[in-house]
């Protein structure tokens, strides 16, 4: 007898998420930007956001993220309605839940590459000392043994995308958003970088969700979703 594979559970469901600006002269007029984004992510998966400029995407990450709020619909992590949330639970539901790779590694130059890693559990309150171990295990997962100890500016634009993706790993969040992670990286870098991220997704069992122009990385994702017009189109 052949035994069912039990379905990943669902991490991250949203119900309904719209997004609209005020825009013209008089700001009396309603852009849509999302309509009515219905979405379920399950743990492990690796999800890959496409479509045009201007379509959405950052728009839905950063909602997804919490770090932008949608003018109507929900989003659960789990159980748990996150917008429902006081300002202070939600900004420390953030950071334990939610890892962020941005196009720009935004890395703090006076730290070092593994201060810089363990930022996320120091804004938690916990002692470098306790977490050190932690950031150079993370270190040496992207291939960056031995340059702890190096500032930023020592560190190639790959390798300084690199930290950034260790850094989103350091509080071991359910999920990892990263918005054009590659857009400043060359061909070479950018494809160490994306098969980083698919090896460490299977790795670790972290759901990764990755907005991206670059297609043809985007087709080794377990699922594609393509905003058009702020609706999805899922492949």
């Amino acid at each position: 007898m052949t035994l069912k594979k039990k379905p990943a559970p669902t991490i991250i469901r949203t119900e309904g998420v719209t997004r609209t600006f005020l825009a013209g002269e008089e700001l009396e007029k309603k852009l849509y930007v999302l309509r009515g984004i219905n979405l379920t992510v399950t743990k492990g998966e690796i999800i890959a956001i496409v479509g045009a400029s201007g379509a959405g995407k950052s728009t839905l990450l950063h909602i997804l993220g919490t770090l932008d709020r949608p003018t109507m619909g929900k989003i659960y992590y789990g159980e748990t309605d996150v917008f429902a949330l006081p300002d202070d639970e939600l900004a420390r539901f953030r950071n334990k839940q939610i890892g962020f790779v941005f196009q720009f590694h935004h890395l703090l130059p006076e730290f070092t590459a593994l201060e810089n890693v363990a930022m996320p559990a120091l804004i938690m309150g916990k002692k470098l000392a306790q977490v050190k171990p932690r950031a150079g295990e993370l270190l040496r997962e992207i291939g960056l043994e031995g340059k702890e100890g190096q500032k930023p500016t020592k560190l190639s634009g790959g390798e300084q995308q690199r930290v950034a993706v260790a850094r989103a790993l350091m509080n071991a969040p359910q999920v990892v958003l990263a918005d054009e992670p590659t857009g400043n990286l060359d061909t070479s870098n950018a494809q160490l970088l994306h098969g980083l991220l698919w090896d460490l997704s299977r790795k670790l069992e972290t759901t990764f969700i990755v907005v991206t122009h670059n297609e043809s990385l985007a087709k080794k994702a377990d699922r594609v979703v393509r905003i058009q017009d702020g609706v999805i189109h899922t492949s």
